[in-house]
């Protein structure tokens, strides 16, 4: 009997968020689970585009909007599928991420809310907290916190 029916993961797109994708797949392959990966974005306009771009360089990714995020879930699929998640969806949706992984677990009815340890943020002041410590405080499911730093 599996322990999990439904895995919910998100991503940012980042190397550390990855990892943590690759590990509730792990999860949900073994227990024969259905494994969603969630991407929350932020629309933007081309002068903050302009603007990450000179504040992140390389991950100015983060605040592109939807085609990136899009990117990001077909990525992430990917890197699921190489770890053994064979029953998987994706989610894309507009906010902020504890919102958007917290209603995703819900209207999915998860068993299990995977976050990493440590991703990356969008710009400097979007997200209040830690998207970790906030998901696990409010989540009605089980949490893994998977160490992506190191």
């Amino acid at each position: 009997m599996s322990s999990y029916r439904t895995v919910v993961v998100g991503t940012d797109g980042s190397a550390p968020s990855l990892r943590a994708v690759g590990r509730a797949a792990e999860v949900a392959g073994a227990s024969s689970a259905r494994l969603v990966i969630v991407c929350a974005y932020y629309p933007t306009d081309p002068k903050e585009l302009e603007r990450a771009a000179d504040q992140l360089g390389d991950e100015a990714f983060q605040v592109m909007g939807s085609a990136p995020a899009q990117d990001t879930v077909q990525s992430a699929s990917d890197t699921a599928r190489e770890a053994g998640a064979t029953d998987l969806e994706t989610v894309v949706s507009v906010g902020e991420p504890v919102s958007v992984l917290l209603g995703s677990a819900e209207k999915h009815s998860a068993d299990l809310l995977v976050v990493g340890s440590r991703g990356l943020n969008t710009l400097k002041g979007r997200i209040l907290g830690s998207v970790p410590s906030e998901v696990s405080r409010r989540a009605d499911c089980d949490v893994l916190v998977v160490r992506t730093s190191r």
